[in-house]
């Protein structure tokens, strides 16, 4: 298997279209890992992302009759504007399916290629059924973004570079996973030419459909995909692209948004460049496996898969940064509301850096205190939450509460008086425009709204905190309706970040 796909990349003539990358090495992240790391630089492709590779390489193979039908494909962004340049380059007529919720900054892109864009649903899931629907319609060639042996060919061209740009020992490359197109190739072509190279896949944690397919032995599709990683967010691994890592692969291990955050962080240190979150995936994995396992001296390589971000989405990117590289501790303390009591816990502090403390009056005899706090790492964390328990401070560790970061840390300082019975909630919806209209729309009269908290991060989904008076009664019934809705939701009513601070 793997010595067929090795001459399909040797015989990838893609490089009148496709840069062949260079292999950087991230010195600041190399002297704190101890370890050697290189950055696989595919940021730097003409599209900014490895996509162009597959898509190239698929449309080389089409016939003179195809060529002249037209293609189309589905993608949220990178894999269309590499069809898109592709086509341009061929002079084809190419249409791209994209989700509504795909960065601005993509869709622009693939626009600028001369490809028609046609926005449709809220996922790739949705765009790749329309895509289909208008395939056979208008007798378009199909050009898929990852479970296409030509696809995976031109993609495992970086597998091929790799092996040749790093010279002396290799230990392992940490490869993002999306459908699986780029581990499938790059793990095809240095499983056969060198075996004792480590090849470790890296998911989100919230679209881990590889990782799902692994442990059953089969492909799944996830019943719901998180959309932070928005260029990996994909709900079933591809046949083709499952049949071969299955073959090839040696680990895989999952990362979530403030470690992909994190990684965002690390490339601009040491390259000046901006990744987009499925670009940073690779490295964060690096990182957690590096530490899981405790590796030393290593030759290590990530490979940067892209740099499509919309601006706007830094401002979420860089409150996560902190909390993913383990740098900041965000605490619950409870303290007397007495004078000087502010005081004398700033001093059982030790002259920590504080990042933020946000505070209202809402006891007599107890003051509630939200704070972020500067550490060194999760062991320095829990070392300072011992210190201030042995002080006598209640604490409540809410580093990993995903409430208490999207919302809480905005909201301290309003409480509620003569709400008899609330239920809290957390949403995701959609990202576009009138899309909290729509949300509010669809959640209706039914019950009274007694707190209400969303921010536009410039993500693909909107984030809301809502409350809601619900009788015991009705508390009963309230699942049921909100699985209709179909929004993303969980209950946040016993989370202790709302208990402390807004009940």
């Amino acid at each position: 298997m793997s010595e067929q796909y090795v001459k399909r990349i040797l015989n990838a003539n893609i490089y009148d279209l496709v840069k062949e990358t260079p292999v950087d090495e991230a010195m600041q992240l190399s002297r704190r890992l101890d370890n050697r790391i290189l950055l696989k630089r595919e940021d730097l492709q003409p599209v900014f992302s490895f996509k162009i590779r597959g898509a190239y390489n698929r449309m080389l193979k089409l016939t003179d009759a195809e060529r002249a039908r037209g293609v189309i494909a589905a993608s949220a962004g990178n894999h269309a504007q590499g069809v898109a340049l592709a086509a341009r380059k061929l002079g084809v007529n190419a249409t791209i399916v994209m989700p509504r919720t795909t960065p601005q900054i993509k869709v622009d892109a693939v626009r600028s290629l001369g490809a028609r864009v046609i926005l449709t649903g809220d996922n790739y899931d949705a765009a790749a059924r329309q895509a289909m629907i208008l395939k056979n319609d208008k007798q378009l060639v199909y050009i898929h973004p990852f479970d296409d042996r030509d696809v995976i060919a031109g993609q495992g061209t970086v597998g091929m570079e790799i092996l040749r740009q790093v010279a002396g020992p290799l230990d392992a490359v940490f490869v993002c996973v999306g459908g699986g197109g780029l581990c499938a190739g790059v793990a095809a072509f240095i499983r056969y030419v060198r075996p004792e190279v480590k090849i470790i896949a890296v998911e989100p944690d919230d679209a881990a459909c590889l990782a799902a397919a692994l442990d059953r032995g089969r492909r799944v599709k996830l019943k719901q995909v998180g959309i932070f990683a928005d260029g990996a967010a994909v709900a079933q691994v591809g046949k083709e692209t499952f049949r071969v890592l299955r073959q090839t692969l040696d680990d895989a291990i999952t990362v979530n948004a403030d470690e992909i955050s994190a990684a965002i962080k690390d490339i601009f240190e040491d390259t000046r460049s901006i990744a987009e979150p499925a670009g940073a995936l690779a490295v964060a994995g690096l990182k957690k496996y590096v530490i899981q396992k405790g590796w030393k001296g290593k030759t290590l390589v990530a490979i940067d898969s892209g740099a499509n971000i919309n601006f706007d989405r830094l401002r979420y990117i860089s409150e996560r940064t902190e909390t993913g590289e383990k740098r900041e501790a965000v605490l619950a303390v409870t303290i007397p509301e007495v004078p000087g009591s502010f005081l004398q816990f700033c001093q059982a502090l030790h002259r920590r850096m504080i990042t933020e403390f946000n505070y209202r009056m809402g006891d007599p005899q107890q003051a509630h205190i939200f704070v972020g706090l500067r550490v060194e790492s999760d062991a320095d964390r829990q070392d300072l939450v011992q210190q201030l328990r042995d002080r006598g401070y209640p604490v409540v560790d809410m580093t990993e509460n995903e409430m208490a970061k999207l919302h809480i840390r905005h909201m301290v300082g309003g409480r509620a008086g003569g709400v008899a019975e609330e239920v809290v909630y957390r949403f995701e919806f959609p990202e576009r425009p009138g899309a909290l209209l729509d949300f509010l729309t669809r959640l209706g009269g039914h019950w009274n709204i007694s707190m209400f908290h969303y921010r536009n991060h410039g993500a693909a989904f909107g984030r809301v905190l809502v409350g809601m008076e619900a009788v015991a009664g009705e508390r009963r019934v309230f699942p049921a309706f909100l699985d209709e809705l179909g929004y993303a939701y969980s209950e946040e009513t016993d989370n202790p970040a709302y208990r402390y601070f807004l009940k």
